[in-house]
């Protein structure tokens, strides 16, 4: 910046205030350090502007896995909101292993950002609580652990609820419920609308209906096999995810299995049968958390409501039986 300034004969403040576009700079003071900047391939250095500053103009989003529809979705809708503010983002993938959330997310908050969005796989978040005085961690779709912070969660009990209702409803008696190792918290809570559903039908639990490794083709094709192998085998299923979902979505249309699943995601409606689904609204939760990470960054003593249930509602499409 100093040799841009020498170069058009002006002060490193005025270099910095033309390339911020300053609407105060003369018109023959900007072209002139305009010039100087073009001659000398000028671009500004950002680790020394963070550095200056305090705090880089950046918001990370850190997540299970970017390919997943439900994150994939949560990142775009961060980084519209943050781009509408000039704000960058900075994305990374935290994986299923619990152990391997602190380091990544150690290095990205080494970088002081001005807001941490975090859909977590670890069950434990007090090691967070000296980040949270100076960064806001805004969880979604998975509510922190022994951490004061907030979060932006979808209504999963109530969803597997209304999901499990509209098998039983359809005269299947015999549904399964089938859910991967990579959303645990949201997979208890669907867990236990589903057992409620049931409750109220005047049905017992079975264990052996409960499937937990489908989270992958062969998993889901291995868990159908085993449920259709049971004397009184399920006529219908509920997945508790998009990826589990996709994952058993052949097996089930083979074995001609009713089901419904937590999570609208890409062609489920264009699918032979389409899939009648517990229609989240990802970007919301993305929306919600990015905003409310940069409420806290530029007013940090003002108060909002920690918890935010945000509700789904069923789409009913043709996998469910329904014509």
């Amino acid at each position: 910046m100093q040799d841009v300034a020498d170069r058009a004969g002006v002060s490193a403040k005025t270099v910095s205030r033309v390339f911020n576009d300053d609407p105060h700079v003369l018109p023959e003071t900007r072209e002139r350090v305009s010039e100087a900047m073009r001659t000398l391939n000028y671009v500004p250095n950002v680790l020394a502007r963070t550095f200056r500053a305090g705090r880089s103009s950046s918001v990370g989003v850190a997540v299970p896995d970017v390919v997943d529809p439900f994150f994939a979705a949560v990142v775009r809708a961060v980084e519209r909101v943050c781009s509408a503010s000039g704000i960058t983002t900075l994305v990374t993938s935290i994986g299923d292993d619990p152990a391997r959330e602190k380091p990544v997310l150690e290095a990205l908050l080494r970088t002081q950002l001005m807001g941490l969005v975090l859909a977590p796989v670890a069950a434990d978040h007090a090691w967070l609580a000296p980040w949270t005085e100076h960064t806001p961690i805004e969880f979604v779709d998975r509510a922190p652990i022994d951490l004061d912070a907030d979060s932006f969660v979808e209504d999963d009990r109530h969803g597997s609820y209304l999901a499990t209702r509209h098998l039983l409803e359809h005269g299947h008696t015999r549904v399964a419920f089938l859910a991967d190792q990579t959303h645990p918290p949201s997979s208890r809570r669907r867990l236990a609308g589903y057992t409620e559903a049931l409750a109220d039908a005047g049905l017992p639990l079975d264990e052996r209906l409960i499937a937990f490794d489908a989270g992958s083709d062969d998993g889901a094709a291995r868990e159908l096999e085993r449920l259709r192998r049971l004397t009184d085998a399920p006529t219908a299923a509920f997945s508790s995810n998009a990826r589990v979902t996709m994952h058993a979505f052949s097996a089930l249309k083979r074995a001609g299995t009713a089901f419904v699943g937590f999570g609208d995601f890409p062609m489920a409606d264009r699918l032979t049968p389409s899939v009648s689904v517990i229609d989240q609204d990802p970007a919301r939760l993305g929306r919600l958390a990015a905003t409310r990470a940069l409420e806290r960054f530029n007013a940090p003593k003002a108060r909002y409501e920690a918890s935010t249930v945000v509700p789904v509602g069923l789409t009913v499409r043709r996998s469910c039986g329904c014509p």
